[in-house]
């Protein structure tokens, strides 16, 4: 049941329903190891369902409520809490860099990553 409810949360977000697709919205998303597309593919067919921390990420990106996405249905109670607004506006030369970086293949992104690291600890007060 979460692969439909996946596919009706793109369908209804105006996204094509296909893995490469899923694949690329997400990794577009979420700041951990990019999700593969055998991956992704499984969550369609319904094989596996994401960590909770990669549901929260694809709710957040579908505009629907987490609980709702893992387990359909209303959520039943709940305590509501505002989110925390993280949003930083960034320059265009920012924006550039992060579209090179997505465009790497994952192995070059690691090593980014890592030099990335690398001088934020250097450089760290």
């Amino acid at each position: 049941m979460f692969a439909e409810r996946l596919k009706n949360a793109m369908q209804g977000a105006g996204y094509d329903v296909r893995s490469s697709v899923l694949e690329r919205e997400f990794n577009l998303r979420y700041w951990g190891k990019p999700i593969t597309y055998q991956a992704v593919r499984r969550w369609l067919r319904g094989d596996s369902i994401p960590s909770q921390e990669k549901l929260q990420v694809l709710a957040s990106w579908l505009a629907i409520d987490p609980h709702q996405l893992r387990y359909g249905g209303e959520r039943q109670a709940s305590i509501n809490e505002p989110s925390a607004v993280w949003e930083v506006s960034s320059s265009s030369e920012e924006r550039r860099l992060l579209a090179l970086y997505r465009s790497l293949p994952s192995e070059q992104r690691k090593i980014v990553h890592e030099v990335m690291e690398t001088f934020a600890k250097a450089y760290s007060k």
